[in-house]
């Protein structure tokens, strides 16, 4: 066989294999046996080893392969994965039906119909029909790089297939593990001696987190498709289930439940139904979602907050237990907030053994009139998270009330409540070593010091092995010990060394924020600067002088005065400073064209980062969405725009390619 016979060979084999993985994960109607679609990969395998050079990324050979990743990178989303609004019983989901029926003025909406899988979200981007990057769903709007990872699990094609193919294509869907999977995973893990997992969503999750390909290429993960973010295709997509069709059509696995319902009536029987066959699914589910079917109608209704006005999770009612509550602590969260856990009698709810349960803050305990020593209904909120639900006061004998501790139990500071909130803090940030990781995270973020090459295994490490007790002692670190870190070596660890010097020389704005001020951002941490210009201002600023900056309310000024009086604080800044950290601080020109005006960037500049773009425009009173609005003024435009782009050409905002962009900070008096 010569290289251009074994060309069209290798060609005739993706598409063959591509179509029979289509017929047995999203069809799930197998045209041949296990054995022969096994002979038709080895055949692949033994040209592409005779044949290196036609080896392509995309191959059904090449699903495993990958080096292990150092960390996960991030991931911005070009139309942000939201969540869900929660329905629980049946008159919170007529509300949302009658609401979306009298906004609309229609009495008989369309709704797609179905399961909620428990698993894990993510988005799969494809371009020209291959599967270029995919991502977990994170935040919502900044997600991490699990490309590796997503190519290993075999239902989710490397190439798309059928007709009508879009040039961009982001799949939205969710890994999940089935439930005889989970069986067959654990009973693995529990051979090799290795950690049993509590459940098939955090077995999905974990398997999907793995930082080496090959080790979640042997979990048992599984796809759905439920949607798609960004899209640019001929196709003309009006309807959510039509939507689903067509991924389907392109080789992509659905839910065999999704359903298209007309009206309130059919929603609820659909519910009823699910509720019924749940304990027959292959997989968990813990509700149904319900999404408005015409496109256009979803478009009017819009978003509020986080969760798109047109949908709805309608949750099951979760199972409730009794046992008696032996106590209360606290925890210290990575950000310094206080929660209240209750200590239980080991009771078994849903499946999971149960002995603590989160009581959340001070307000739901007094709200719900718990005392230590009581008997209490416990349920799994979601499936999953544990919570006291009522009190049995008939049972209420010999109890005692819970008093929140004024300092905190792990490094003896301050506990104080934010005002206008239910949460308690503990203001020892930089101090307490239950938030020092995060506190370390934080510092050397790209917003912050930037230290590049700290990511959080790093981090663990540094901590765990207590060359890091603190922030300070980042400047301290020797390349000697770093490169003895798991997978650091000579190389990372002095790129990590030169990094930790390099963002020695930085602004106060970055400082400040950097610090981990409760509620200080970078908008507020740069109104500081701009206001004080310096660190010693700030510090012994009165809470009336940090009032009247018009960003800072009395919530965030009580906040910083509250950081800066604690003694520990001060004494990590000082540290800081000795460590040669200086500011190197560009004022605010009071004569800036582009002060209060709006800018949102979409796509990738070559002259500069879109992170320093945007420094420098917030450094020229300029403001930075991320999101076009008819409030935005401009939309700097790099390549690959995506949907932002087209957006600012509906709404008529000016848009400014890179050269004209470079031309307005020159004329601001910008050199880079």
């Amino acid at each position: 066989m010569n290289l251009e016979q074994a060309r069209r060979e290798v060609k005739k084999l993706h598409k063959i294999i591509s179509q029979h993985n289509y017929q047995y994960y999203v069809l799930d109607d197998p045209e041949i046996s296990d054995t022969e679609y096994d002979k038709l990969l080895k055949k692949l395998i033994e040209i592409e080893k005779d044949f290196p050079i036609l080896i392509t990324s995309n191959s059904p050979t090449q699903r495993v392969g990958a080096t292990p990743l150092a960390e996960f990178k991030e991931v911005e989303h070009v139309v942000p994965m939201l969540s869900l609004a929660n329905a629980f019983d049946k008159d919170e989901m007529i509300r949302f039906y009658e609401r979306i029926a009298r906004e609309l003025n229609d009495k008989n909406l369309s709704f797609s119909g179905e399961t909620k899988l428990d698993g894990l979200a993510v988005s799969i981007f494809y371009k020209n029909s291959i599967l270029e990057t995919a991502s977990t769903r994170g935040d919502g709007f900044t997600g991490e790089d699990v490309t590796q990872n997503i190519r290993t699990i075999s239902q989710i094609p490397l190439n798309l297939i059928g007709k009508s193919i879009p040039d961009n294509l982001e799949v939205r869907g969710e890994v999940f593990i089935t439930h005889r999977g989970f069986v067959n995973l654990n009973n693995k893990q529990k051979k090799q001696d290795q950690k049993i997992f509590a459940n098939p969503r955090n077995a999905a999750a974990g398997s999907l987190r793995q930082l080496d390909p090959k080790i979640t290429s042997e979990r048992p993960l599984s796809f759905c498709a439920y949607g798609i973010g960004d899209y640019k295709g001929s196709l003309q997509l009006t309807k959510h289930t039509q939507i689903l069709n067509q991924l389907q059509h392109w080789g992509l696995p659905i839910s065999s439940e999704s359903k298209e319902l007309k009206g309130l009536e059919m929603c609820l029987e659909y519910y009823n139904d699910i509720t019924d066959k749940r304990s027959q699914l292959a997989y968990d589910i813990d509700g149904v979602v319900f999404k408005v079917n015409n496109i256009d109608q979803q478009k009017t209704l819009g978003f509020v907050s986080r969760s798109p006005r047109w949908a709805i999770a309608y949750k099951f009612l979760p199972s409730e237990e009794i046992t008696q509550l032996i106590d209360i602590e606290v925890q210290v969260g990575r950000t310094g907030t206080i929660t209240p856990v209750a200590r239980l009698k080991p009771v078994n709810v849903a499946g999971a053994k149960i002995n603590n349960a989160t009581l959340h803050n001070l307000d739901e305990i007094k709200r719900k009139d718990i005392k230590i020593g009581d008997w209490v209904y416990i349920r799994r909120a979601g499936d999953v998270i544990p919570e006291v639900v009522r009190v049995i006061k008939e049972k209420r004998t010999n109890v005692k009330e819970f008093k929140m501790p004024n300092t905190c139990p792990i490094c003896g500071s301050d506990i104080k409540r934010q005002e206008g909130k239910t949460a308690f803090i503990c203001v020892g940030g930089l101090s307490c070593s239950a938030q020092k990781n995060q506190a370390i995270l934080h510092f050397s973020s790209r917003k912050a010091m930037n230290i590049d090459g700290l990511g959080e295994k790093i981090v663990i490490q540094l901590t765990g092995g207590r060359m890091v007790n603190n922030i300070a002692d980042l400047f301290s670190l020797e390349q000697k010990k770093l490169s003895k870190l798991d997978r650091m070596g000579d190389k990372s660890a002095s790129k990590l060394i030169q990094a930790i010097k390099s963002c020695r020389s930085t602004t106060l704005a970055r400082f400040i924020y950097a610090l981990g001020i409760p509620e200080v951002g970078e908008s507020t941490a740069r109104a500081l600067a701009n206001h004080f210009h310096t660190l010693e201002n700030i510090q012994e600023s009165t809470i009336d002088k940090l009032e009247s900056i018009s960003d800072i309310g009395p919530i965030v000024a009580k906040n910083i005065q509250s950081f800066f009086s604690q003694k520990n604080n001060i004494k990590i800044i000082e540290k800081l400073l000795l460590a040669g950290i200086n500011f190197n601080n560009r004022q605010l020109s009071n004569e800036s064209s582009l002060d209060n005006l709006s800018f949102v960037i979409t796509g990738s500049l070559e002259s500069i980062t879109r992170e320093k773009s945007k420094e420098i425009l917030l450094s020229l009173g300029a403001k930075v969405g991320s999101s076009i609005s008819k409030n935005t003024n401009y939309l700097i435009c790099g390549n690959n725009p995506g949907s932002k782009y087209e957006k600012a050409i509906q709404l008529n905002i000016k848009i400014l390619d890179e050269t004209s962009f470079l031309k307005i900070l020159k004329k601001e008096g910008v050199t880079l």
